[in-house]
């Protein structure tokens, strides 16, 4: 919130109960590839609930709007109006009816109004909110968890998290424990070194400086 308001919390305000949080997805993808500035509605949270029952307090809701596949393909859209979004009736009802902790997005705005009101009204309230979430695309719309890492700087106003959906055995999408335990963890096949970048990178012999 401190983002957008002066008195709001910053990230390193966000208590340790945003670990781990029942995952909602509610899917808007076919209404934005019709219109791109398509921007969700109380009634598309209402069909979710339609289907699968009432949200449950505390959960995050993520808006999957399949906007992250333009990060590759059409890059220069991804930056530019129209764009998808959230209402804010929508925001409104799910903090308001329901007390989810957050919502995400894939775009990096919440709305695309002239004054952001949506973005405003959240940010002023003092909710959180998540943007440029991606993979929505693989994940169940109800009964998984969403397991949330993100760093703490003192007084920061926003930061990069990363988001984990915690899905039921018989997911499809995914990787499993037995998969990939991660101890040990895998070696590289060639010693790292750093690039021009400064990254660590690994670098096959004939590459080395």
């Amino acid at each position: 919130p401190a983002h957008w308001n002066e008195r709001g919390a910053t990230i390193s305000d966000l208590p340790p109960t945003y670990a781990v949080r029942p995952l909602v997805v509610v899917d808007v993808h076919e209404k934005v590839a019709k219109n791109p500035g398509y921007h969700a509605k109380v009634a598309d949270v209402k069909a979710w609930e339609d289907e699968h029952g009432e949200i449950p307090e505390g959960a995050v809701v993520m808006f999957r709007s399949d906007w992250h596949e333009r990060w590759t393909t059409t890059p220069d859209r991804y930056n530019k109006k129209p764009f998808p979004g959230v209402g804010l009736d929508a925001a409104k009802y799910l903090h308001k009816k329901r007390d989810i902790l957050f919502h995400g997005h894939e775009p990096l705005d919440t709305d695309t109004t002239a004054g952001l009101i949506t973005e405003d009204w959240l940010l002023n309230n003092n909710y959180a909110q998540a943007e440029g979430v991606t993979n929505l695309d693989k994940v169940p719309e109800r009964g998984a968890l969403i397991a949330i890492g993100f760093a703490k700087p003192k007084g920061g106003t926003g930061g990069y998290a990363r988001d984990i959906a915690i899905c039921p055995p018989d997911w499809k999408h995914g990787v499993t424990m037995e998969e990939a335990p991660g101890a040990p963890l895998p070696e590289h096949d060639h010693p790292l070194r750093r690039d021009e970048h400064g990254v660590m990178r690994p670098t096959p012999p004939d590459e080395n400086p």
